[in-house]
């Protein structure tokens, strides 16, 4: 059911690569809602998904950006605001990468070569996004910006690795220049906290299927989807969150704040 809550606004979403992505979940809601967007991704990443049916189904176009890349977001940020016709109201940052989980390294053997690559795709990405659209002076007031996290930025997941890292430093990102974007340009940052997802990313992640059985036992309402991570992203998309800033907002059916379920109980009991 659509309500019309982004009629009129314009923006640029990040990580779409295929149907599973919560990214594209994201951009499938925005154009139900009436907003209009241009779809970014790296350039391996593209070759590698089907993006260019998104843009399709969306009357969306692409411009291929390497998050990393001071420049790419600089031309992505300028061609985005021609195409879009003037300033943005919403940015999605859906970006993750680890080679060292790739590579299998545990993280007490990491390839620092590999930390560091991941931590500047996962992590610093955020802030170059967001330091290119504050520069350009590229987001309306009560704009919005959202990036994806997972609770291993708080808790323990052996198996997640280095990305757990990434994740709180870009939560701590959302944090800082969320101030800044607030005070001086009235932009809200926010991170969203998913429950584990399987998308092509989350799948590659050793024991994944274990994380999703367990988050979905114990949460009292059970694993959020990738589309009800959309419907999430929209609200904040949305004016009716226009005071809702600098949070890490946990999206996980309540498994954050559950000790321990009675189905988890009934496993180590049977």
């Amino acid at each position: 059911m659509a309500y019309n809550l982004l009629k009129g606004k314009k923006g640029i979403i990040f990580g779409a690569l295929d149907e599973n992505s919560i990214a594209w979940k994201t951009a499938e809601r925005v154009h139900e809602e009436g907003g209009t967007f241009v779809l970014t991704n790296a350039p391996i990443a593209m070759r590698m998904g089907q993006i260019k049916e998104l843009a399709a189904k969306t009357n969306s176009e692409i411009i291929p950006a390497d998050a990393t890349s001071e420049e790419d977001l600089q031309n992505l940020v300028e061609k985005s605001m021609e195409i879009l016709g003037g300033k943005l109201d919403f940015v999605l940052h859906s970006i993750g990468m680890s080679i060292n989980v790739r590579k299998g390294r545990a993280y007490t053997d990491e390839k620092y070569d590999f930390t560091a690559k991941g931590w500047d795709v996962s992590a610093l990405s955020f802030h170059k996004v967001m330091q290119s659209l504050y520069k350009a002076d590229a987001m309306n007031e009560w704009g919005s910006i959202v990036a994806l996290t997972y609770m291993a930025a708080q808790r323990t997941f052996p198996d997640y690795n280095d990305m757990a890292d990434n994740k709180a430093y870009l939560e701590s990102v959302a944090r800082s220049f969320g101030y800044f974007f607030g005070k001086e340009k009235k932009v809200r940052v926010n991170t969203i906290s998913q429950s584990p997802t399987p998308t092509t990313a989350g799948q590659g992640v050793k024991g994944f299927g274990g994380f999703i059985s367990y988050a979905e036992k114990m949460s009292p309402l059970g694993n959020a989807s990738a589309a009800d991570c959309a419907d999430y992203t929209i609200s904040l998309f949305s004016d009716l969150t226009k005071k809702v800033t600098m949070q890490n907002l946990f999206h996980d059916g309540g498994f954050s704040n559950t000790g321990v379920s009675q189905e988890v109980i009934d496993v180590f009991t049977e």
